[in-house]
């Protein structure tokens, strides 16, 4: 009696604590106040009343579990299956969770505010007035009216920053007088925010979290504790620039994968691995109290490492929320349309299950067995034995006749299962597929429509879109042969509306990769290399793709951006050959294509910037690009790496060269069709000796100002004269911290 009464008071501790560990405390330190806040004046928490809601009909083949331990069934079984091939992830065993809810939907909230952002029919967000008139960039995104998060957002008249666990909030328009008016420091414990949405008043921002949970092991007493990795989408007013607060922190299981913002919904995926033998489902909650247990779906599709992949919507303006959590491999890539979430990731078949080992095997080696053999081969593997005794008794069978034969004859049969072996490697498919869900989307609803598969992997999300009632996709597929080694061509798939194939082009530019691609209507721009960059023009107009043209010029571009219809922008690297046929990266090369003749694109112009070590954040993330065809602005951030030769003393040996010159900046170009690129100037942000390149670099503008920004540093130009520089601001150790102190 003792014990459990110890037991009793222990778990109302345990409990208290679960309850008491909160998020969204808010420091705030600005140019105006200094004064300390507690966290009841900055967190505003909206209690609601949830109903569970019966789940939809699932499509044909999606099945839903209806408890953990059905669960956890599927997955010991699925690793019992596989012992030796892929090993299970092993977690901190918990406490089995009872019977999973089903979709919770909260009642919504009336007057809701309606606010839904404008793009324009290409990638980069069109410019948008405000009441005073002025026009402003805003993100580079991939599909129009579907906005990205990213770590820098401006209104047209305010700029929002994130970096590292700090929101700076700087009155950035007119130019002249811009300052920071807030900086606001967020409890994440450690974690680093990653960036956020912009919508009217409010802002979503994101960040991951290793937050504290509490399982008892299976046949004890006490409570461990178990850290797991936590997404949070923190929902901020920031009507009050210099008192912003927290309405809403959502919290999903699993760590934070990427985002979307439609009107006033937001899209968020979260991923978590599993533990095989306790699995824990994801759970939502708002500020640390659970609000719903998301259903979990999955396919009888073997895996080689299960993953929860959890899509959640919410309305950033009212109440409502949706969550469903889907038993998959790990998310790679993201698409998101108007109407639909896409997410692919890759498998790599040649270990999958000894699937294409078992298919050669019979299609190549037992063909060239004696017959009686043979057949008893195919007896055994017909049988209902399992699959280590089907091979155990293939294997005596094999190892009899071997060592009855003599050697020559032995020898004769190794020749011809070689050859046997080469042929059916040099036909044999690609190794790699990419594995696509689809889950329809319509004003925060999630439901499940299809999964496909098509050959190859995925270069990013610009590898894939959707146009009317077509997916398409383009991939690089592998291709590994014993005798001549590996090899890789690419591909271009159409995929109908329930992601089945229906017209493909395979084996482009054999031997090369896709390193950019770019949908727009029914073309696709693809851009392959190895030491050429073949820039290819697909037609997509009916569902059998096919080549109309392709230009070959030295280099590749990383990135592909709609100028018009006619034309596109590409950025990448310059590259040459060197004495031994190697080829060797130069500079960052801009490049604008003309395309209005299909069958023959040329090259308009090019423009170099810096050597082999120059590099640019617009490589690796579009969303550093600034373009404007109306305002006539190309704005790329570039850094840039001098080296000098050191002059030996005393006749000594030949020191290594040694960085002399860091440039740090942005590049601002003029485009016109007809000539290329006009340099209108050059933003100058480092230029000293220091080694490091510190990615974050964007750049946009408000009216007739230039608005670029690093880490460190905000400048602010004059559109029309760049050299003309009009403000800049600070914006590391700025603004004094006022530590949080529990009341």
């Amino acid at each position: 009696m003792k014990n459990m009464t110890q037991y009793v008071v222990y778990s109302v501790i345990v409990a208290a604590v679960l309850v008491s560990c909160t998020m969204g405390l808010l420091v705030l330190y600005s140019n105006n106040s200094e004064g300390q806040l507690s966290s009841s004046d900055n967190v505003r928490i909206h209690m609601i009343p949830y109903n569970i809601i019966s789940d939809s009909s699932s499509p044909l083949g999606l099945k839903k579990f209806n408890s953990t331990d059905e669960l956890r069934n599927f997955l010991l079984l699925a690793q019992e299956r596989n012992t030796g091939q892929y090993p299970a992830m092993q977690t901190t065993g918990a406490v089995t969770m009872g019977p999973m809810m089903g979709a919770v939907v909260p009642a919504p909230m009336s007057g809701a505010i309606n606010s839904v952002p404008t793009y324009s029919q290409n990638s980069m967000a069109a410019p948008v007035t405000t009441e005073g008139s002025t026009d402003y960039s805003t993100t580079n995104i991939q599909v129009s009216d579907v906005d990205e998060p990213d770590f820098l957002k401006n209104d047209g008249k305010y700029a929002y920053i994130l970096s590292q666990d700090q929101l700076t909030i700087i009155d950035a328009y007119p130019a002249d007088t811009a300052k920071i008016i807030s900086k606001v420091g967020l409890d994440v414990k450690g974690q680093s925010l990653q960036n956020m949405f912009l919508n009217k008043d409010r802002l979503v921002i994101f960040y991951t979290g290793n937050d504290e949970q509490y399982s008892i092991p299976k046949y004890d007493y006490i409570p461990n504790t178990v850290y797991t990795p936590t997404t949070h989408a923190i929902v901020i007013d920031v009507s009050d620039r210099q008192n912003p607060k927290i309405l809403k922190n959502y919290e999903v299981n699993g760590n934070y994968f990427n985002a979307r913002m439609i009107g006033n919904y937001v899209y968020f995926i979260s991923t978590s691995n599993v533990d095989y033998n306790n699995p824990i489902p994801p759970v939502v909650r708002q500020s640390s109290k659970a609000i719903m247990s998301p259903p979990v779906y999955y396919y009888d599709m073997p895996e080689p490492n299960y993953n929860f992949n959890t899509v959640t919507s919410f309305d950033i303006f009212g109440d409502k929320i949706n969550s469903q959590t889907y038993l998959m491999g790990s998310t790679g890539t993201l698409y998101v349309s108007n109407d639909a979430i896409y997410i692919a990731y890759q498998k790599n078949y040649p270990y999958y299950y000894g699937v294409d080992e078992k298919d050669r095997f019979f299609h190549a080696i037992v063909p060239l067995l004696p017959d009686d053999i043979q057949n008893k081969i195919k007896s055994i593997d017909q049988s209902g034995l399992d699959p280590d005794t089907k091979w155990a008794q293939t294997s005596d069978l094999m190892q009899n006749i071997y060592n009855n034969m003599p050697q020559s004859d032995k020898t004769q049969l190794f020749d011809k299962i070689q050859r046997a072996l080469q042929d059916y490697n040099t036909k044999a498919q690609d190794s790699t597929k990419t594995v696509i869900e689809k889950i329809a989307i319509d004003n925060g609803a999630l439901k499940y429509v299809a999964q496909g598969q098509v050959p190859g992997y995925l270069l990013n999300q610009y590898s894939m879109d959707e146009f009317g009632n077509r997916f398409r996709v383009a991939t690089t597929s592998q291709y590994y042969n014993s005798g001549n080694g590996n090899w890789q061509s690419n591909n271009v798939y159409v995929l109908d509306d329930s992601l089945n194939i229906v017209g493909s082009l395979d084996k482009i530019a054999p031997n090369e990769k896709i390193y950019s691609a770019r949908f727009m209507g029914d073309k696709l721009y693809l851009v392959t290399f190895h030491r050429i960059d073949p820039f290819f023009v697909i037609d997509l107009s009916a569902d059998t793709p096919r080549v109309l043209g392709a230009l070959k010029i030295p280099g590749y571009s990383s990135y592909l951006h709609p100028y018009d219809e006619n034309h596109i922008i590409g950025i990448g690297k310059e590259i040459t050959q060197n004495e031994y046929g190697n080829s060797e990266p130069l500079g960052i090369k801009i490049s604008l294509f003309d395309v209005s003749d299909v069958s023959n694109p040329v090259t308009v112009d090019t423009y170099e910037i810096g050597g082999p070590t120059s590099n640019s954040d617009v490589l690796s993330d579009p969303k550093a690009l600034l373009f404007d065809k109306e305002k006539n602005i190309l704005s790329i951030p570039i850094w840039t790496q001098q080296y000098v030769q050191p002059v030996p003393l005393g006749g000594g040996a030949i020191p290594s060269p040694v960085a002399a010159n860091n440039w740090q900046g942005f590049y601002v170009f003029g485009v016109n069709p007809s000539h290329g690129f006009r340099l209108k100037g050059t933003v100058e942000h480092s230029n000293g000796t220091d080694y490091g390149y510190s990615q974050g670099s964007r750049s946009f503008y408000i009216s007739d100002s230039l608005y670029t920004v690093t880490p460190s540093l905000m400048k602010i130009n004059d559109l029309n004269d760049i050299g003309h520089e009009l403000n800049q601001i600070p914006l590391d150790n700025t603004g004094k911290i006022i530590k949080y102190l529990p009341q």
